[in-house]
């Protein structure tokens, strides 16, 4: 067997996970776990990228020998290189203000059904198009030589080697979705230079070792699946092409896998993305808010029992309150609590307002699934939900119920498992394509398996309630 180092940096948290792959043996141990917290100066909010790097440094050392190293993390964001290779601060955060308005002044110069045409990506205020849009005529983005999404950039710290992977280079709304390469006059004509742009690589494909200074032995860097969401798709240990997948952590990434994008304009207007994915394949995909408004909320509580809180949640009566948490005054942090209580109408107990995120998150569910069947033509028989939300047993159940699927639920750590596979086949320990990946997923992993028998009237009313 081989051992593979996976690195995967969340929204709130980084961690290193040990993977040892071989025949009927697919197994995760968590090495090193810390915090990722924004930091808000001067005005704007960024990533501690360096505290990130650090973390990851210090799980390697621990991880012990490994042979091969993949990195994996959120969406959209970057880091601005001068012409010597070095960082020009501090990446920053997409929930920062920066981008209030810029959709409507891109739009003006790129129409808004061109730009999904060539792009395929759903309309996002904080995608990288609109960020680099809001930092045109900056002294750091006139400085700037490179552009590395927060992956490529630690890679690039590890190996000295910089390229762009292309499943969280197709986040960017910068890539061209037919050819998978980058769509240079969509650049040009929003005064972006391409020259930024590093050139492009498949997951997969060797980086490159490890500098020996960098003190972690000299392991090859392995390109995989370097948006999350990538990795964690492949890592759906799913029977057939049938599937409807739920990433779901701080937001929830609901979709299916498909051979080619759908680029018509039922799609854009539903606001649905095609990001590539791994061999090829798209994620056809909505963002929904996800846990991120229950995170907030607990953070406001100091932390609170969450088992206990769910639990509490579980005796409230269904739809005593539902908002749509596709609304954008749930997107920026602070004051959680008070925004739910206002769109409900008033103030109710903790247990009631937990109940009402899980009740709204699986009608956001219900709602994506239903609508990425119906415009791609991919029929689905099953839902898997992957990641954190999979430890929910009631978001889990009630999605079942709202969506008259049955839900399969793990694992937990399908972004750490989908890197460590494509790690373990680029390096010949394993072969075949993903539905070999999944099959010995199947085998080794811990699946919990719900049944719908909810009252699909009662989820019909609920989404009526709001204007669904």
């Amino acid at each position: 067997m081989t051992t593979f180092a996976a690195v995967d940096l969340g929204a709130s948290s980084g961690r290193v996970m040990a993977g040892r792959v071989g025949p009927g043996v697919c197994e995760l141990r968590p090495v090193h776990r810390f915090p990722n917290e924004p930091v808000r100066a001067a005005g704007t909010l960024h990533w501690d990228v360096l505290a990130l790097y650090r973390g990851v440094l210090e799980g390697l050392r621990r991880a012990g020998p490994v042979d091969g190293i993949g990195i994996d993390s959120w969406a959209v964001d970057y880091g601005l290189l001068d012409a010597s290779g070095a960082l020009l601060g501090n990446p920053v955060h997409y929930r920062d203000s920066r981008t209030d308005g810029v959709t409507a002044k891109v739009a003006a110069t790129i129409p808004e059904d061109r730009l999904y045409a060539r792009t395929g990506l759903q309309k996002l205020p904080f995608n990288t198009i609109y960020q680099l849009v809001a930092a045109a005529g900056t002294p750091q983005l006139e400085a700037a030589r490179q552009l590395l999404m927060i992956p490529d950039l630690l890679a690039y710290w590890l190996t000295g080697e910089r390229r762009a992977e292309v499943t969280n280079a197709s986040t960017t709304q910068l890539l061209d979705v037919r050819t998978g390469q980058w769509a240079t006059d969509l650049m040009t004509s929003l005064d972006i230079r391409p020259g930024l742009f590093a050139p492009l690589r498949q997951p997969g494909t060797v980086v490159g070792p490890v500098l020996p200074e960098v003190g972690v032995g000299t392991p090859q860097v392995i390109a995989v699946g370097s948006h999350d969401t990538a990795s964690a798709v492949a890592g759906v240990p799913a029977e057939s092409e049938h599937f409807a997948y739920i990433s779901c952590g701080t937001w929830s990434l609901v979709g299916v896998e498909l051979d080619a994008p759908v680029l018509t304009e039922a799609s854009r207007l539903a606001n649905f993305t095609n990001e590539a994915g791994v061999d090829g394949t798209v994620r056809y995909l909505r963002n929904v808010m996800g846990l991120w408004p229950l995170q907030e909320c607990l953070r406001e509580w100091g932390e609170p029992d969450l088992p206990g809180l769910v639990g509490a949640a579980e005796a409230v009566p269904p739809f005593q309150a539902v908002v749509d948490l596709d609304d954008p005054v749930f997107l920026p942090p602070g004051g959680m609590e008070r925004r739910i209580c206002e769109r409900i109408g008033r103030q109710p107990g903790r247990a009631e307002i937990v109940r009402c995120i899980v009740d709204s998150l699986a009608l956001a569910h219900r709602r994506a699934v239903r609508q990425a069947q119906e415009l791609s033509g991919r029929r689905v028989d099953a839902v898997h939900i992957v990641g954190g939300g999979a430890r929910n047993d009631l978001l889990c159940r009630l999605t079942a119920e709202a969506c008259g699927l049955p839900v399969l639920a793990g694992p937990v750590e399908a972004t750490a498992l989908g890197n460590i596979l494509v790690q373990a086949r680029a390096a010949g320990t394993i072969s075949g394509d993903l539905s070999a990946m999944r099959a010995l997923l199947r085998e080794t992993q811990h699946i919990v398996r719900y049944e719908p028998r909810g009252d699909d009237a009662a989820w019909r009313a609920a989404e009526r309630r709001l204007g669904g």
